[in-house]
């Protein structure tokens, strides 16, 4: 099996990298300044989590082995049948191809994320498992059900990386951004100064609030946009209020 430049391989490898290099630096982080950025306790997150750290962490490396199993063998039919190395377009294609790329994934993510709730089967036997991080974590990003992993993390990369025909090259770093995406908004904790709060209204405040019991049937979108749950009528608007313990709490508004 060969791989033009090496750039499959860094596409399938990097963003696995960038998760538990991304995802370590907040447990670094994690000690006594961070409780004043923290929305929940750690009393909270001891309490209402349902599943051991260590398990977590098996859980996504069995994850990451299915989605390493995925690229390797996309990469394999693409290159294959091309027989020659994609040059890199221009810089404008390669926006254009980022902002395609995060459209068609979040609206795949959407739409499965929010069969996941409807279907009670799905929810009980697959979804659920996500969902007993009730107070998330950085590296739980990608503790799911491995089908779970297959069919929104692993399909929708899948499906943004062919449908935009972007090159390997390009895919690692789309895939890289959405991997740092992901774990930002699943890191339980509100940085002053994140910049990516500037661009992306869908953060970790608004996906902690899927999180917990009363936004369980709001707030589906993923990683990058909330258009999906505003145009569908599953977004709950929230407040971030200071908490008098330390840190933040996002409250949700009712709705007229």
């Amino acid at each position: 099996m060969e791989f033009m430049m090496s750039d499959e391989l860094l596409g399938t490898f990097v963003p696995v990298f960038v998760y538990w290099f991304y995802s370590g630096l907040y447990v670094i982080l994690d000690g006594k300044a961070m409780n004043k950025y923290r929305l929940h306790t750690r009393v909270e997150e001891d309490a209402k989590n349902l599943v051991s750290k260590p398990t977590v962490v098996k859980g996504v490396l069995i994850q990451q082995a299915f989605q390493i199993a995925v690229s390797l063998s996309l990469f394999t039919i693409i290159s294959y049948d091309s027989g020659t190395v994609k040059p890199q377009p221009s810089l404008l294609v390669i926006v254009v191809q980022f902002l395609v790329a995060m459209f068609v994934m979040d609206t795949w993510q959407y739409f499965i994320h929010r069969y996941m709730h409807i279907n009670k089967f799905l929810y009980k036997h697959v979804h659920s498992k996500h969902h007993t991080l009730v107070v998330p974590y950085a590296f739980g990003a990608l503790y799911n059900h491995p089908l779970e992993g297959l069919l929104l993390d692993t399909v929708g990369g899948a499906l943004s990386f062919l449908v935009t025909g972007m090159t390997p090259r390009t895919g690692i770093f789309f895939f890289s951004f959405a991997t740092i995406k992901t774990v930002d908004d699943h890191c339980g904790v509100w940085l002053p100064g994140n910049i990516l709060h500037l661009f992306f209204s869908n953060n970790s405040a608004y996906h902690d609030v899927h999180h917990q019991l009363y936004g369980s049937k709001y707030n589906f979108s993923q990683p990058f946009f909330v258009m999906w749950d505003k145009i569908l009528g599953t977004y709950m608007p929230y407040s971030l209020e200071t908490r008098k313990e330390g840190g933040f709490e996002a409250r949700p508004i009712k709705k007229d």
